[in-house]
């Protein structure tokens, strides 16, 4: 189902059915809007997936780009449950994390068609308006763009501490 309000970026590739229920399989759950996989491990398994910016029956997405390999994710919940939200929002200023997030929601906002009048995702890095709230989205965010300081840096903690 094609939510008319989502405009598909050029490099967008509908996921094929092996593909859905590979991703469903990853998530725990059968995706609730379009997507695509955007980024992949050495081995071509997925990493990252790209979300349209609505769900199918029209609710707001936030999340642009979501991380779905088990073995990252579980990296990072473990850098997560010791403190590492504080620890990169004491490392990486204010400012320089607020730009990442206006930045995702400038490039997620693009992705609506302008004349769309309903409500909208809003908010940064996982709708997040301010500070860090998941260090698995910004590492999603910079794997698929490059440009996240805060993923970057979550990235470098967990290979340092495996």
């Amino acid at each position: 189902m094609i939510n008319s309000a989502f405009l598909k970026p050029s490099r967008w590739v509908e996921p094929n059915e092996k593909e859905v229920l590979l991703i469903s399989d990853l998530i725990g759950k059968t995706p609730q809007g379009e997507f695509t996989i955007v980024v992949y491990d050495n081995s071509g398994e997925p990493l990252v997936i790209e979300n349209a910016p609505f769900f199918y029956d029209g609710t707001p997405m936030p999340t642009r780009y979501w991380l779905v390999d088990p073995d990252l994710v579980a990296k990072i919940s473990r850098l997560e449950s010791t403190g590492g939200v504080k620890q990169v929002q004491v490392e990486i200023d204010l400012e320089t994390i607020q730009r990442i997030h206006d930045q995702y929601e400038l490039d997620r906002n693009l992705l609506i068609d302008a004349g769309f009048m309903g409500p909208k995702p809003s908010g940064g890095v996982g709708g997040t308006r301010r500070g860090v709230k998941c260090l698995h989205t910004h590492v999603a965010n910079y794997l698929a763009t490059g440009k996240d300081e805060v993923g970057k840096w979550t990235l470098e903690r967990i290979e340092v501490n495996g």
